[in-house]
């Protein structure tokens, strides 16, 4: 159905949408290609929301030459006015003879519908050409237009042993710099990243991007259930948007924190606490793609317990802790049926250290 020369066209398109990874949110990362009698006439990828799609940039680039090209797309071209024109028309009217797609788009407002229209108007459509890369180059994207979720990402630095932080709650730094520049690139790529007020209280983090070149700031989002937060803290004076979520009223703190430029959201559970589960759909109608957390065992507990991680970021230092802060509060079982499982998707050496990627099973 596909030819190697399909396969390296559309290898091409991901990589030129990858470009587009730490800006295009709260929009899927795109590329595309434009290929005529074997050569590339046009590419491009879209950048960040607002400005062309990928489809555009290209069509622009080919001009004359895309009446009766290839045109090769990591996702099926956008049917509808959104921030800019829907792009499928404009390949109908550059008379292209042939869309390849990697996948259809999750968006219900698209969903195959894009793909339907270049048929109708005689454009020979192919769609599934490497699908996975697709879908893993815009994990969160997808999760939030098919699940109404952002992809959670959990993050966490920690010996060999499982160490987190010493009884002293010194952590600081048990990963190497290598590492430590690597993180902050899954935070470049992140919509917004999560922490509670423990660690907020032990390490007083910036939670922004500073090791890696980045054009935005992530959303912060700091799980504060009884408004605990000192208002020193550098959290609140690094610049940019801050999001406290608490579970019970403080006018007078509330106040205060807005003054520095924060939002307060409030929701509660039965137990007083901060609802996890209503957090993450919430962030998702927030156009939260990517959520990345750096948070300590018990948060990072309660967010396995309540079903709301999809991965792990675990980065392993050799060396050894002892008696220390594990990684996850998690309370004892009694059966290993009642184990979390987990599907390892990589393990790579970053610097000293190693770096684990490992998936949540569910059902």
């Amino acid at each position: 159905m596909f030819t190697p020369d399909d396969h390296d066209f559309m290898a091409r398109a991901l990589a030129l949408a990858a470009q587009g990874m730490t800006t295009t949110a709260p929009n899927p990362r795109v590329g595309a290609v434009i290929v005529r009698e074997g050569s590339i006439v046009g590419e491009g990828w879209h950048r960040c929301a607002g400005e062309p799609h990928a489809e555009m940039i290209a069509l622009a680039q080919a001009g004359g030459q895309a009446r009766g090209a290839t045109v090769y797309l990591t996702l099926e071209p956008c049917s509808h006015f959104g921030r800019t024109p829907p792009c499928v028309d404009a390949l109908v009217d550059a008379k292209v003879a042939r869309v390849v797609a990697a996948m259809e788009d999750p968006n219900p407002r698209v969903n195959g519908r894009g793909l339907a229209r270049l048929r109708a108007a005689g454009v020979e459509v192919r769609c599934g050409l490497l699908e996975q890369e697709a879908r893993e180059l815009n994990v969160g994207f997808v999760s939030r237009m098919s699940r109404g979720l952002p992809w959670v990402r959990l993050k966490v630095a920690a010996s060999l042993d499982g160490g987190t932080a010493l009884p002293n709650r010194r952590s600081q730094w048990i990963t190497g710099e290598a590492a430590r520049t690597d993180g902050h690139a899954w935070r470049a790529r992140a919509c917004a990243i999560l922490t509670g007020i423990g660690t907020v209280r032990d390490d007083d983090p910036e939670l922004t991007v500073r090791l890696v070149p980045a054009s935005r700031q992530p959303l912060r989002v700091l799980l504060d259930s009884r408004l605990e937060v000192s208002l020193d803290a550098r959290l609140l004076r690094a610049g940019g948007p801050v999001l406290v979520v608490c579970a019970t009223d403080n006018p007078g703190k509330e106040a205060e924190l807005r003054d520095r430029g924060c939002e307060i959201l409030k929701l509660a559970n039965a137990s007083g606490k901060v609802d996890l589960p209503v957090l993450m759909r919430e962030l998702a109608a927030r156009e939260i793609n990517e959520l990345h957390v750096e948070a300590g065992a018990r948060l990072n507990a309660s967010l396995v317990r309540e079903g709301c991680v999809d991965e792990l970021l675990v980065y392993l230092a050799p060396s050894l802790l002892g008696e220390a802060t594990g990684m996850f509060a998690l309370p004892p079982i009694d059966e290993l049926a009642q184990r979390v499982r987990l599907a390892f998707r990589a393990v790579d050496r970053i610097g000293e250290d190693l770096r684990v990627i490992a998936r949540l099973q569910r059902g």
